[in-house]
């Protein structure tokens, strides 16, 4: 931790506006980010992150004055709006399927053809779709916004050996369906999709 996480951590609590707009300014897109590999829906997750950021001004007296950056706060409460977002997605999925059969997907389909690298984050989507939910959160944490064990476990309210369990079980069962598939898509340079790619890429340890 250092002076400048602290003082921000002050301000925020005694609901500086200031502070507030430049955590927002420094964090909006991680939180985005992070909610977009949680839910593979990018209006979905621009409003995860908009009530992130709500909730945790709502929720600012919360805060530690004491501790290293917000960022696993702010990825903590993403996380919990991201889950309740996709368990919304699906009751609605439910409702349309049953409402008019073929719905759903001819909407899926106009979403996709007006984002580039859809095919990128469906592929992303299916990979962590085989993971259990709390398994899924810690590796999307842990790899991709780039936590070390101490902050993921701030941010879920866990202990960092759960954190630890959890990414390791989750490693373990994308190698499995890597094995599986018995053949990897070809992808682009730089692109990750595969189960394989998953869960090969570098975990941040913990800082001492």
């Amino acid at each position: 931790m250092n002076k400048s996480d602290n003082d921000t951590r002050r301000r925020v609590r005694e609901g500086d506006r200031e502070a507030f707009a430049q955590l927002y300014e420094d964090f909006a897109r991680a939180v985005y980010n992070h909610a977009l590999r949680l839910t593979g829906d990018w209006s979905t997750a621009e409003e995860v992150m908009s009530e992130t950021f709500l909730t945790a001004w709502r929720s600012r007296d919360r805060v530690q004055e004491e501790g290293g950056s917000l960022l696993p706060w702010l990825l903590g409460i993403a996380t919990h709006k991201a889950d309740n977002a996709r368990r919304g997605a699906r009751r609605r999925q439910l409702f349309l399927a049953r409402q008019s059969p073929g719905a759903v997907e001819d909407f899926a389909a106009r979403t996709a053809g007006r984002i580039d690298d859809a095919r990128r984050l469906h592929a992303v989507q299916a990979a962590l779709g085989r993971l259990r939910r709390p398994e899924r959160e810690v590796l999307v944490l842990c790899v991709w916004s780039g936590l070390d064990y101490q902050e993921t476990a701030e941010a879920l309210g866990i202990p960092v050996g759960t954190v630890r369990s959890r990414l390791s079980r989750a490693r373990e069962k994308l190698a499995r369906l890597a094995d599986e598939s018995g053949r990897e898509p070809r992808v682009r340079r730089g692109e990750t999709t595969s189960a394989a790619a998953l869960a090969a890429l570098p975990v941040r340890e913990e800082l001492t």
